[in-house]
């Protein structure tokens, strides 16, 4: 697999080694030995999340509150969709900055959040099939979410229209530092 650093520390695009031929492809989605040696640690997941939504749907920016922070390792099986991390984590020298990938069923790449930021996606195809793992389960009562519109953040999401957002969404909160996680 092909691992590429981006400009946040610890956020990873993840490329896996596709076969192929006139049959179809085939590839390793996960190997926990090939990715705890990319991120340089052991990562256990303790969920699976499978989502799907329409062109347009904007998910996010969704993160939880230590101690039920979560990393996720997310992929497209269907569709396309535009990828977003912050860095939430206060001490950090990108603290506030976003990063963001293509993810989709024709590349197949993934991308590794760790705990620390905040995620959400856009919906570019008709329709996209969105998986991810988590390094923690589910917790309502630590859940946050940043509006994805803050103009602080300033994210260049590639809007054709208004999104599609849920009302949870709609009433994010507003980035602020006082809100924000510790490193670690």
């Amino acid at each position: 697999m092909k691992v590429t650093p981006t400009r946040l520390a610890g956020v990873l695009i993840i490329e896996p080694r596709v076969f192929g031929d006139e049959r179809g492809f085939f590839f390793e989605s996960f190997n926990q030995r090939a990715f705890d040696e990319a991120v340089g640690e052991h990562v256990e997941f303790v969920q699976d999340n499978h989502s799907r939504s329409s062109r347009g749907v904007l998910r996010g920016l969704h993160y939880q509150l230590p101690p039920k922070a979560q990393g996720k390792l997310v992929r497209v099986v269907a569709g396309e969709v535009f990828d977003v991390a912050v860095d939430l984590r206060k001490d950090s020298p990108t603290c506030g900055q976003w990063v963001a990938e293509v993810l989709s069923a024709a590349n197949q790449k993934q991308l590794w959040i760790p705990p620390g930021f905040a995620h959400g996606f856009l919906t570019l195809s008709e329709k996209a099939e969105f998986l991810y793992k988590t390094t923690d389960y589910y917790s309502p009562e630590h859940e946050q979410c940043i509006r994805w519109d803050d103009c602080r953040l300033a994210i260049d999401w590639p809007l054709e229209n208004k999104p599609i957002v849920s009302e949870k969404d709609k009433n994010g909160i507003f980035f602020d530092s006082e809100l924000l996680l510790p490193r670690g």
